[in-house]
């Protein structure tokens, strides 16, 4: 570019960030609205930056009608012609159509101090919405990146950080308990989101975020950056505890032994990284109760079965003495056990478990001497059924008679003792 004006654009986008042809837009639409507070012609004034003078033009159109209504923006047909001619020649005049709009030069030397302070507010403002357009786009593209940042300064317990050319915050919620940080401290974040607001796009970082972890491995470890082991989940409490689940596409690749490294090195850093945060590697599985049992790590788990497969839910079984390591500070072992693997996890001792079958058994046989000292109850024991009943109290009725048989046999016998008499 040649001219000052077009050398200061050209320094202006650069030091912004921007393309030039956005300071340019600027420019010309800052002198429009500063010509349309002088003017106050109604006319419909248009701006257009002449790259070869590096001045911005200014001029009125005017739509070509048969009669005119708004003098301000119409114009008849022949006066159109007549200026034309004038300025361009009978070739270009008679070109001239009902319904063309034409543009007619103005000067912009008459707009004052007041219209220039005006153009230089618009464009001010035009370049700093270009400019925070431009960090949005850019930030919301790298969500989840882990980013490099110098603490500025502290804002009620949030932490301003200087990211590249623009601020971010650390919410005191992303910051981790165990650390602490002194302003012009390194730290490494990650960032969780982008958010619109009045003065700007406001960039989140965190530090207890997953994410954090997981890209601190892919950094470490080439075997993650190259595709050969997969993390497959990744839980955290920052400051505490995390447990990572990691699998390998190569059956030659230890994917837990990849992530720890020769004697600790590669797992050692991010511990180091993460303010002395204990990490627990553990192999994933896509046999649930492996999975499970591996994410119990390091307490030993004696057997595991599955108690509810519909909501989930899994019955472990540790040894005594490993079950406060199971179950860790406050459950925490437990609990990030449970949020990797995606299964609710109900942990018990030998000793708990064999007093809970004891139990049951118990109420079983209480169950079953119930049952037996119900059944005399039922009629089967000293009670004839009542056909019976009436059968018996019949034979009991002939015996009181002193014959013993029923009465038909006493009619039966009479014909056979006259017989023997005759």
């Amino acid at each position: 570019m040649s001219n000052p004006l077009q050398q200061t654009i050209e320094a202006l986008a650069k030091e912004k960030g921007i393309e030039p042809d956005v300071v340019i837009t600027a420019i010309e639409e800052a002198v429009a609205t500063a010509s349309r507070k002088y003017y106050k012609t109604g006319e419909n004034l248009k701006t257009r930056f002449n790259l070869e003078t590096g001045q911005v033009d200014l001029f009125a159109l005017k739509q070509v009608v048969q009669e005119v209504a708004n003098p301000a923006t119409e114009i008849g047909l022949d006066e159109a012609r007549q200026m034309y001619q004038q300025l361009y020649g009978d070739e270009v005049a008679n070109s001239i159509e009902l319904g063309d709009e034409m543009e007619f030069p103005k000067p912009t030397e008459v707009l004052g101090r007041i219209a220039a302070q005006t153009a230089k507010q618009v464009i001010f403002q035009k370049v700093r919405e270009a400019e925070r357009e431009n960090i949005f786009a850019e930030y919301n593209q790298r969500i989840g990146e882990v980013v490099n940042g110098t603490v500025k300064r502290f804002e009620n317990g949030d932490i301003i950080i200087e990211v590249g050319r623009v601020e971010a915050v650390l919410p005191r919620k992303e910051q981790s308990r165990a650390e602490s940080y002194a302003p012009a401290d390194r730290v490494r974040t990650v960032i969780k989101g982008v958010n619109r607001s009045a003065k700007g796009p406001q960039i989140v970082l965190s530090r207890t975020d997953p994410a954090l972890l997981i890209k601190l491995f892919e950094q470490e470890v080439p075997e993650i950056y190259d595709g050969t082991v997969m993390i497959r989940g990744a839980v955290r409490e920052a400051g505490d505890r995390a447990k990572v689940a990691v699998f390998s596409r190569e059956r030659d690749v230890d994917p837990v032994g990849a992530c720890v490294g020769m004697k600790g090195t590669r797992v050692q850093s991010i511990i180091r990284e993460l303010r002395g945060e204990k990490i627990d590697i553990v192999e994933w599985s896509e046999d649930a109760i492996a999975f499970v049992t591996n994410a119990l790590s390091p307490a030993k788990v004696q057997r595991v079965s599955i108690v509810d497969d519909r909501e989930r839910v899994m019955e472990v079984i540790v040894e005594d003495k490993q079950l406060s390591l199971a179950i860790g500070k406050k459950g925490q072992n437990v609990r990030l056990a449970a949020k990797l693997t995606g299964w609710r996890i109900d942990i018990k001792s030998e000793e708990e478990k064999r007093r809970e079958v004891e139990a049951q058994f118990e109420g079983l046989e209480v169950k079953a001497e119930e049952g037996e000292e119900g059944t005399p109850a039922e009629g089967t024991e000293g009670e004839a059924l009542p056909g019976a009943d009436a059968e018996g109290e019949a034979l009991r009725a002939a015996d009181a008679e002193g014959e013993g048989l029923p009465a038909a046999d006493a009619e039966t016998a009479a014909p056979a003792a006259s017989e023997n008499e005759s």
